[in-house]
């Protein structure tokens, strides 16, 4: 076993090709961080592999021998160079052992002798220790790339209500995870940093479907144990703890539009259903108001959705946005719009 607070190793490389003058963009492998341990505070799992050493994944009560913390692949990659730096800065080094594995199942200590096909790194302490696991920063090269994490996020889980959902909950978190960087890259706007954490519970009192507020997501167990394809909808939630707008100034149906542009056009394209013209109208929320959403964008302004989400998140929303973004006002877009759903 490999005993070090960091390592690392660069394994044999591929001979150099000459590359042509406009590459296709390289395929890229996703990532899920996982620990046998609970997070402390805000030190969350995937500041370990989000490209910045000063975060760290820190882990609350003393670590054993037995716990760890993982990055799983999507798919296996060769792992070209692999580091691990752990350990508090400007404390007593961290003593862990490095193991990869083939399977995601089954881990050995690395080798540094060659390249080596991984679905897995797995950091844990040599020995039971009397502090946390603190892993700082992982970094790797393989082919296909690994990506870190972009907008690093965590949800916490609570099927207090429903243990029997753990692992229904278990998965729609990491859906949920998954979609996060996209979803905050998307609605990004100017000085607007997204949470790191959020709270993911399902709650067998709760008579809707979700809600979100204040960094927490509240599902249905009723609704979600009869409809457990319904993914989207927290989905949807998510979005909502991404938007974090100002005030109460903002029109329902523009704020519950957005979110569900976000989940039919971007995370289940295809699936928002067809509408019939006489009856749609742009204010009606939610998968209606996202149509109509997609409509602007497609005719008038890719931009859209992230420019009505920044004027709404920065409190300066008003109906004039549509003629600043279009150069008509709303009813006219959506005039136009039920026109185009009659074709």
């Amino acid at each position: 076993m490999r005993r070090l607070s960091f390592l690392a190793v660069t394994l044999a490389s591929a001979p150099l090709v000459a590359q042509p003058a406009a590459p296709a963009p390289r395929p890229v492998v996703r990532a899920v961080a996982e620990s046998s341990l609970p997070t402390a505070g805000g030190r969350i799992r995937q500041f370990a592999f989000d490209g910045d050493p000063n975060t760290s994944f820190t882990s609350e009560g003393n670590a054993t021998k037995d716990d760890h913390f993982t990055l799983t692949f999507d798919k296996s990659v060769t792992l070209r160079y692999l580091s691990v730096l752990a350990g508090r800065p400007g404390e007593e080094p961290a003593q862990v052992v490095v193991e990869v594995s083939v399977d995601g199942k089954t881990f050995a200590p690395v080798s540094p002798a060659a390249t080596m096909p991984a679905r897995a790194v797995r950091v844990r302490p040599i020995a039971d220790t009397t502090g946390p696991l603190v892993v700082r920063e992982i970094t790797i090269r393989s082919d296909p790339q690994v990506v870190p994490f972009r907008h690093p996020i965590e949800f916490v889980l609570d099927v207090t209500d429903a243990p029997e959902m753990k692992a229904w909950g278990e998965k729609v978190v990491r859906v949920c995870e998954r979609e996060y960087p996209d979803i905050c890259t998307f609605l990004a706007s100017d000085g607007y940093t997204p949470p790191t954490q959020l709270r993911m519970t399902l709650n067998s009192a709760y008579g809707g479907v979700a809600e979100a507020g204040g960094g927490r997501i509240t599902g249905s167990v009723k609704y979600f144990k009869s409809r457990p394809d319904d993914i989207g909808a927290m989905v949807h939630e998510t979005v909502h703890c991404v938007q974090q707008y100002k005030g109460r100034g903002n029109p329902g149906w523009l704020v519950e539009g957005i979110a569900d542009y976000v989940r039919f056009w971007r995370y289940e394209p295809g699936k928002a259903g067809r509408l019939i013209p006489e009856k749609a109208q742009y204010n009606a929320s939610y998968r209606t108001t996202a149509a109509f959403l997609a409509y602007v964008t497609d005719r008038y302004d890719r931009q859209a959705v992230p420019k009505l989400n920044a004027m709404c998140r920065e409190g300066r929303y008003t109906p004039a946005a549509w003629r600043t973004l279009t150069g008509k006002d709303v009813e006219e877009l959506n005039q136009e719009w039920r026109q185009s759903l009659a074709r």
